[in-house]
């Protein structure tokens, strides 16, 4: 399915990428994906592409529907492409209207390393993301006993719900 060598060729730079780097370099790793080789059993995959001193890109894969929660990426910026199915970013907004965009196989989007957002993906969804630099934990946000609290997890952690949280924001004022 995958030729890590021709992956790590499409990977190499000098700099830390910028959003827009990340959201053009997952569109160009998506290229090299075969959708026909992928495994289709569980209930969900994440695969390491690359990684190297500037950047890393994961391709996921969720067979069930799947709600990351609101996290972080430890000071990483992330670009994303859709190969296939649909997935929605929404970014934590507290006090206004919740910026929520849907994107569906071949849309792309980045998100600056100071973010704070959560994605949904649909049954099916298949995603490259590409971090710069690479991640070093990932910020996992809930609300506990009225306080927002993040807890560190590690890069290959999956990231859980944040019913609190969500449940706190469909409640504002």
């Amino acid at each position: 399915m995958k030729d890590r060598g021709r992956f790590q060729a499409l990977a190499l730079r000098d700099h830390d990428l910028t959003p827009a780097e990340c959201m053009e370099l997952a569109r160009s790793a998506a290229e090299l994906v075969e959708l026909d080789g992928l495994e289709r059993e569980g209930d969900e995959a994440f695969e390491l592409l690359w990684r190297d001193e500037h950047s890393e890109a994961w391709l996921n894969h969720w067979s069930e529907p799947r709600d990351t929660g609101f996290h972080d990426h430890g000071g990483s910026c992330v670009g994303v492409h859709v190969l296939e199915g649909r997935v929605c970013s929404e970014a934590l907004v507290v006090g206004a209207p919740p910026q929520l965009r849907e994107y569906e196989a071949g849309g792309s989007f980045a998100a600056p390393a100071t973010g704070i957002h959560r994605m949904g993906h649909e049954q099916g969804a298949v995603t490259i993301h590409v971090y710069a630099p690479p991640l070093r934990e990932i910020g996992h946000y809930d609300v506990v006993n009225g306080e927002l609290h993040r807890r560190a997890g590690r890069p290959d952690e999956a990231s859980p719900p944040s019913p609190g949280l969500s449940d706190a924001l469909a409640h504002e004022p």
